[in-house]
């Protein structure tokens, strides 16, 4: 396991992550606006403010399991990577309850091509795919954020455009290498 990370060491950009499904030109606005905070309201701050997989965080706070729903996905390659990226809604599984939204953004050469293939196969979420594969893993909270929810946001999350919700960027390291990128959005 990695130990002793700094903030700059876990440096996961928003934008970048943004920029991958939504337009940088209108400043995201379809998406929303976000803020940098310190500080999120109860019980937002319990569900993102950790160093933990939000799928077993959601999981325990409602009380039931979650499916993924992969809205959008690509992949590409650059100097960095060979990169998968989706967009995501986590749902109850009892409610069918949006609970979460998320982009990931994944270096698939740093996963085991087992743990790729699940990923893959977009049927399961994230968090609980690198669990059962026993990946050494480490969540690095990065950022909190306030955001006040674009049309496409808030369509996703089934929330009223301009509602403020809250968020978080993270990196999973996983078997000590950063290989995972994260925005995870709580639904109200």
């Amino acid at each position: 396991m990695v130990v002793g990370l700094s903030k700059d060491d876990a440096d996961v950009k928003i934008e970048t992550l943004l920029a991958e499904f939504y337009e940088p030109e209108t400043g995201f606005s379809q998406w929303g606006r976000c803020n940098s905070t310190l500080r999120v309201p109860s019980p937002y701050d319990e569900l993102i403010n950790h160093h933990s997989h939000m799928t077993v965080t959601v999981e325990s706070h409602y009380g039931e399991k979650v499916d993924v729903v992969v809205h959008r996905h690509h992949r590409h390659a650059d100097d960095h990577g060979d990169w998968y990226v989706r967009e995501i809604t986590l749902k109850t599984q009892v409610t069918g309850k949006v609970v979460q939204y998320g982009i990931v953004r994944l270096n698939v050469a740093a996963l085991d091509p087992k743990v790729w293939e699940r990923i893959e196969a977009r049927q399961t979420p994230l968090g609980r795919v690198l669990i059962e594969h026993n990946v050494l893993r480490e969540v690095q909270l990065c950022e909190l954020w306030e955001i006040q929810a674009g049309p496409a946001l808030a369509g996703l999350l089934n929330a009223e455009e301009g509602e403020t919700v809250y968020g978080r960027t993270a990196l999973i390291y996983c078997d000590g290498e950063p290989a995972i990128e994260l925005l995870e959005v709580v639904a109200k």
